[in-house]
């Protein structure tokens, strides 16, 4: 089966570039089989009171995926807390002359930021859909792809405050934010799943402090992996935007 990324490719070789960049997270770890698919607390210390950080914040809205400054897709998002967790969703749509794909991602965290529960499915020229369960450090997937039986794999990793960030889907950084200790700053590594890639990993993050971005002053993350530099933007608990230079993409709230 066709992963997203190899869906992209034969779309359109920039949008590839584009995503691999912001999206592939995960160049550490052990891959998954080869049948698998293939492959931000945001209040800064500096204006807030340890005792007063609020970490996640409900939040809805639209991200527009811009590549060379042309938009190739959306991500419709919804941050909600319920039951004493947060619930992350979102669905992405990326067009390409007359092809689109859509994805879409349910991500279930605890008050903390560690991950409950995940699904995700896709639609376009391939189908596929899969669950992820969290215990403590052990994530398992169970991956259902076309007619072909169910794909099972569990990954462990050396700490519960895992990132789920998945293909196409950003609105899960800013989950990533929330793991950040923003009061004690510096650089924080954390684990990492790419459930569509079923491929785990690491990136670390740091505090890079305001910086302006489109005029405005917004607290500035970076993510740093063995491949990619990520800047994320962010307004508070807000997430405003989302950089790759080296790819000449940006993921902007509509």
């Amino acid at each position: 089966m066709k992963s997203l990324r190899s869906v992209a490719q034969e779309v359109s070789p920039t949008l590839l570039a584009a995503l691999t960049a912001v999206l592939c997270i995960c160049s550490t770890a052990a891959a998954g089989p080869a049948h698998a698919l293939a492959a931000a607390r945001a209040l800064p210390a500096a204006r807030a009171k340890a005792a007063d950080a609020s970490g996640l914040a409900p939040d809805k809205g639209t991200f527009r995926i811009l590549v060379s400054g042309k938009q190739v897709g959306k991500e419709q998002f919804e941050i909600s807390s319920g039951g004493g967790n947060w619930t992350v969703r979102g669905t992405t749509e990326i067009h390409s002359g007359k092809s689109t794909t859509v994805v879409t991602g349910t991500l279930t965290v605890r008050a903390d930021g560690t991950p409950v529960h995940y699904e995700w499915a896709t639609q376009g020229a391939k189908k596929a859909s899969a669950t992820v369960d969290f215990n403590g450090a052990v994530a398992s997937t169970v991956l259902h792809s076309g007619g072909a039986q169910p794909f099972t794999q569990q990954f462990t990793f050396p700490s519960s405050r895992v990132a789920v960030l998945d293909n196409n889907l950003y609105d899960q950084y800013a989950i990533l934010a929330d793991l950040y200790d923003w009061n004690k700053k510096g650089a924080q590594t954390f684990p990492v799943l790419v459930p569509q890639e079923l491929t785990p990993g690491s990136a670390t993050v740091e505090s890079m402090g305001q910086q302006d971005f489109n005029g405005k002053q917004l607290d500035e993350l970076r993510i740093t992996t063995q491949d990619n530099e990520i800047d994320l933007y962010l307004d508070h608990s807000r997430l405003v935007a989302i950089s790759v230079p080296s790819a000449n993409a940006e993921i902007v709230r509509q």
